[in-house]
């Protein structure tokens, strides 16, 4: 069986025990108890992990921790797209790919002199 390991909201690794579909059925109170105690159950079918079950507040925590991040990601990525769509970004772009080795060398260095 494969075991499963996750990153839980305060960023430690955890190992998370497997439960068949058939005996999480049948023993279901006793699962949802262990999950409700900080924790999480991986429900296998055939030996092949098919879902978690999670408990709700470690569930909110990561996924209110990971929203802002990718909101804030996708607004650079954004930005930064726009930035480049200008005539004059397009036409840095074709300088550079049409550029000869010793263009690209010389740019090279007159830029790392230029961030002293």
């Amino acid at each position: 069986m494969t075991a499963l390991t996750y990153r839980n909201s305060a960023g430690e690794l955890v190992d998370v025990p497997a439960i068949a579909a058939t005996r999480f059925k049948n023993e279901l109170a006793r699962v949802l108890e262990q999950v409700m105690r900080g924790g999480a159950v991986a429900i296998t079918r055939h030996d092949a992990p098919k879902a978690v079950l999670l408990d709700y507040e470690e569930f909110l925590a990561l996924t209110r921790d990971r929203a802002p991040v990718l909101n804030d990601l996708a607004a650079e990525y954004d930005t930064l797209l726009e930035r480049l769509q200008t005539p004059a970004a397009r036409q840095g772009m074709a300088n550079a790919f049409n550029a000869s080795p010793e263009q690209l060398g010389r740019a090279a260095v007159k830029a790392a002199r230029k961030r002293r």
